[in-house]
């Protein structure tokens, strides 16, 4: 090992949905290169997390490259093939000259692109096959809704999975992952990876760590690093629902330099407490209608009407109007709403404030919602869509760093209803989202949030009750109902 430790850093993160129509293009990604990615410290991301620990542990950083995306459909192969030539070269370089010691890698583990279901695996087989860098310690984090595979285990020596939901965890996980990487050249250790994928899979609202079943298997996991020092990490990996690939789904990991079969028998007892857990996981949702009846009913506020088929954490549109509708259709009025439509905000472009116009709202990013909505809007106030997180340690943190950007946005009112219009469809993990374009969320009676539970971080706070409700929509909680053509059988619920 060198006097001061070479440690290679990238990244690559994307949740890709693949039942969604749309392709997600290399115009989608914000890409990093070289200098751009040491200039994350402090901005509250995963990548932060890596230089604080590299920062500590007095490490040469050999940064190359990073590509991001929301989360969205199918990523088009060329995508990939793109960063790999890029990682390629920067990693052949980093071995020529100078040499490395280790690599760290900013995940989320459940990217699909056009051409294979398991880029995370070929990833890493990738970097394993370069001459000199077969052997290097190879570390990094990832999203507790990853699809973990066999090939991610064999070729990496310590990859961590957040250990909440919501993912205020996300960044401690990324120095947690580095940590590790520190203790393995300081020990001279070589760690290996297991896994196991249990044939269940559970829709995000039923994925939530302060509930079961997952508060359960988080317990059994820190249960079983207290009982095996050789075992440096266990991974409770929820699995993301909606990409159709043969490993989506629960799973479990872990780090060791103990034995195969110690290993073995703790994911096993992990496997089958999941198995008796798993209806648990399976989450029950309001009639929309029922919900915002009872709320109608009620004084103060806000209530929070939760929509995960427009879960836009989780790859939807985030453009559906069916909590909209609702609003309108029961006289729910001093409430909010935020829709991504770009063409609506180009609509008001040259708008004055009390401008009424006819639009046809959202409804547009999935044939499976409630389409379109005709409405005559009144125009209250523009913005560039830019804001800074109240909360560093939300999951948007840990995606995108502090400052957010949801492209020219639009505030229009309908009826009572406030609508807040992006042009990039942006996660509701924060509070900042309304206040910044000077809807005061507290002051609501009713809240549309799209999402299932990374929500709940910013909302629960501020919430007289939460409604979690059934609609139409990509990212549906009835599993049964999507086309899945190559996930293993049998899985619960599926069959």
């Amino acid at each position: 090992m060198n006097p001061r430790a070479r440690i290679l850093l990238a990244g690559l993160y994307h949740e890709t949905h693949t039942f969604v129509d749309e392709i997600t293009g290399l115009a989608d990604y914000a890409i990093l290169r070289g200098a751009e990615l040491p200039a994350r410290r402090g901005d509250g991301s995963t990548v932060d997390g890596f230089l604080e620990v590299a920062e500590a542990e007095g490490w040469d950083v050999v940064p190359v490259v990073e590509y991001s995306a929301l989360p969205s459909g199918t990523t088009d192969n060329a995508v990939f093939e793109q960063f790999w030539a890029e990682l390629e070269a920067g990693l052949r370089d980093a071995l020529e000259h100078g040499g490395l010691d280790g690599i760290w890698l900013a995940l989320h583990g459940a990217m699909v692109t056009t051409d294979c279901v398991d880029p995370e695996g070929e990833l890493l087989a990738r970097i394993r096959a370069i001459p000199g860098a077969g052997a290097l310690p190879l570390y990094g984090v990832f999203d507790l809704h990853a699809t973990f595979t066999a090939a991610m285990a064999q070729h990496a020596n310590g990859l961590v999975a957040y250990r909440e939901n919501p993912h205020t965890d996300a960044r401690e996980s990324a120095v947690r992952s580095a940590r590790l990487l520190a203790r393995a050249l300081r020990e001279r250790a070589a760690p290996v990876m297991h896994a196991h994928n249990a044939a269940i899979l559970w829709a995000p609202p039923g994925t939530g760590t302060a509930d079961r079943p997952m508060r359960d298997l988080e317990a059994l996991a820190r249960q079983i690093e207290a009982e095996d020092a050789e075992i440096w990490a266990v991974n409770v990996i929820a699995g993301y629902s909606f990409s159709d690939v043969p490993d989506a789904g629960v799973a479990f990991s872990l780090v060791t330099t103990g034995s195969a079969e110690r290993a073995k028998a703790a994911l096993d007892r992990l496997e089958a407490l999941a198995i008796e857990l798993r209806e648990l996981g399976q989450p029950t949702e309001w009639d929309l209608d029922t919900a915002l009846a009872e709320i109608k009913t009620l004084a103060g506020g806000p209530y929070i009407v939760v929509e995960p088929a427009d879960n836009i954490g989780g790859g939807a549109p985030g453009d559906d109007t069916a909590i909209l509708r609702g609003f309108l259709r029961h006289g729910i009025r001093n409430a909010a709403v935020a829709v991504a439509d770009a063409d609506t905000v180009k609509a008001f472009a040259d708008a004055r404030p009390g401008d009424v116009r006819t639009i046809r709202l959202g409804g547009k990013g999935s044939k499976l919602g409630a389409g379109p909505l005709e409405i005559n809007a009144t125009f209250l106030s523009r913005s560039d869509g830019e804001f800074t997180l109240e909360d560093r340690n939300s999951h948007l943190a840990a995606m995108q760093g502090v400052h957010i950007s949801m492209g020219a946005s639009v505030v229009l009112e309908v009826a009572g209803v406030k609508i807040l219009v992006n042009s990039r469809k942006t996660p509701p993990f924060d509070l900042g989202q309304f206040r910044s374009q000077g809807i005061v969320p507290e002051t609501l009676t009713a809240i549309g949030v799209k999402a299932a539970v990374a929500h709940r971080r910013a909302y629960d706070p501020i919430t007289v009750k939460s409604y979690t409700v059934a609609t139409p929509g990509p990212c549906t909680s009835v599993l049964t109902s999507l086309p899945y053509r190559r996930l293993r059988q049998p899985v619960f619920p599926i069959s």
